[in-house]
């Protein structure tokens, strides 16, 4: 069963400090169109510029996972993202007037109630998901942090975390269903051991921070200085050790909330791959820098194999067009009419097909001692295709022609030779306005792209 896009009804606010840089924040989760994702958009900055949460802008994962297009940051964007991720969203405007997002509790808590209290809603479009058929991995050598990814009934994460501390031994957290996340992840807030807030403290880099959006896990002797400067800090009176070996003014939610946390970390890092993905990830002592490395990863897989998504279709059925119905709506005549048949046709998609033979006509003078169709003819094809789709959307087709308007993004990947049969597939970027079509194309041979391209072209009446 497909499952439908989804988004949230209202705009929601949230205000507080940023963790790093102490300022007040306010951001505002907005409701965002079918297929856009999640971005981030500074309305603090000149032309307040937008940051999608892709994993191509991350730059630096220290102390959390910070993204950078044209110079423009997004810092600690995962805590945000899990929750988006948590709740089943999928199209998301985030507004942030700093560059970094409230740190809250140091969870995903208050995000998810937000987003909760906007409320979710479906939209039309389908869910594009990734199905994760063979194991994927990435492993840090230096580190032997690792994530492997396998198939899987639905999105399912475990997480096993060994600090390497008396204080903070081994510890596991798995999440067998998303929609547990809310109640089973969504709390686990951020920690930091003693060591890691006295340099932090000393580089002027927790300014937000206080004892309540971070667990500290003292793992050295406390000195009276750090007592001091910890006071300071926080703004206290007082600080004291638990016996468990947190400080105090903050109870644990879950003895292994440290595993819950590092595993909220991995479903927001993972959004950057900006699919949803259908599989199982097992994250050995992950961290920002290996999750979004395999992120990186991963997002190209998924852009390789969408590319390569062959259609598969039976050319033995009878067509949807044969040429004589596609003359009907095409101006083009052999020699250079340049598709055989339609073979698919919704008010959105095209799908056709040619038999490339020796007796094309190009053959003749196109390098007849290695005949190679030329690459402007593939694209022709391709448009031939896409204007089968814009002139159906006529009821007299014949009194029409379509004109090429742009070409972006043109790619050939292989060579098309005699006796390949060509799939062509023209989709929709846009709806059809004032007869401008904006279409993505791909043509198919051999079980491999061999030809790509965006094409604009406008259909205008035969005078």
């Amino acid at each position: 069963m497909s499952k439908k896009q989804k988004t949230i009804q209202n705009e929601v606010t949230l205000s507080g400090v940023g963790l790093h840089t102490g300022n007040e924040v306010t951001m505002v989760f907005k409701p965002a169109p079918e297929n856009h994702g999640f971005a981030f958009k500074r309305v603090d900055l000149e032309g307040e510029p937008v940051i999608e949460a892709k994993a191509e802008y991350v730059t630096n994962t220290q102390r959390g996972t910070n993204l950078e297009k044209n110079g423009v940051q997004i810092q600690t964007s995962e805590h945000v993202l899990a929750a988006a991720v948590g709740l089943d969203i999928d199209n998301l405007l985030i507004e942030i007037n700093a560059s970094e997002p409230p740190i809250m509790d140091g969870s995903s808590k208050f995000f998810i109630e937000a987003l909760e209290e906007a409320g979710i809603v479906e939209q039309e479009a389908e869910i594009e998901e990734y199905v994760v058929k063979e194991v994927i991995s990435y492993k840090d050598e230096v580190t032997g942090s690792e994530i492997i990814l396998m198939p899987s009934d639905e999105y399912q994460v475990t997480t096993m975390v060994d600090f390497g501390t008396k204080i903070l031994g081994t510890q596991n957290a798995t999440l067998n269903t998303i929609s547990d996340f809310k109640e089973e992840i969504s709390a686990a807030r951020t920690f930091s051991f003693l060591h890691e807030i006295e340099m932090l403290l000393e580089n002027d880099l927790i300014k937000g921070g206080d004892l309540n959006n971070a667990i500290v896990y003292v793992d050295k002797e406390l000195s009276d200085s750090t007592m001091e400067k910890l006071k300071k800090a926080f703004n206290k009176d007082n600080i004291t050790v638990k016996p468990n070996g947190v400080l105090d003014n903050l109870t644990l939610h879950w003895a292994n909330e440290a595993a819950r946390h590092k595993l909220l970390d991995v479903i927001g890092d993972l959004a950057l791959t900006g699919t949803r993905i259908k599989g199982k990830v097992i994250a050995n002592k992950p961290g920002h820098s290996v999750n979004t490395t395999f992120a990186k990863k991963l997002a190209k897989i998924i852009k390789k194999e969408k590319r390569n998504n062959v259609p598969s279709y039976d050319l033995n059925q009878p067509p949807l067009m044969d040429i004589h119905k596609i003359m009907d709506i095409l101006p083009h005549r052999p020699p250079f009419l340049l598709i055989d048949r339609i073979i698919e046709l919704s008010d959105k998609h095209v799908v056709g097909m040619k038999n490339v033979t020796m007796n094309e006509n190009f053959f003749v003078g196109h390098f007849p001692g290695a005949p190679v169709m030329p690459g402007v003819l593939q694209v022709e094809a391709m448009a031939q295709c896409g204007g089968v789709l814009v002139l159906n959307t006529v009821p007299d087709p014949e009194n029409y022609l379509t004109y090429f308007m742009k070409m972006d993004n043109v790619k050939f990947k292989q060579k098309v030779l005699p006796g390949d049969t060509l799939i062509f597939k023209s989709e929709l970027i846009t709806p059809i306005r004032r007869g401008i079509a904006h279409m993505q194309a791909y043509a198919y041979a051999n079980g491999k792209l061999v030809c790509e391209a965006e094409l604009m072209a406008q259909i205008s009446k035969v005078k």
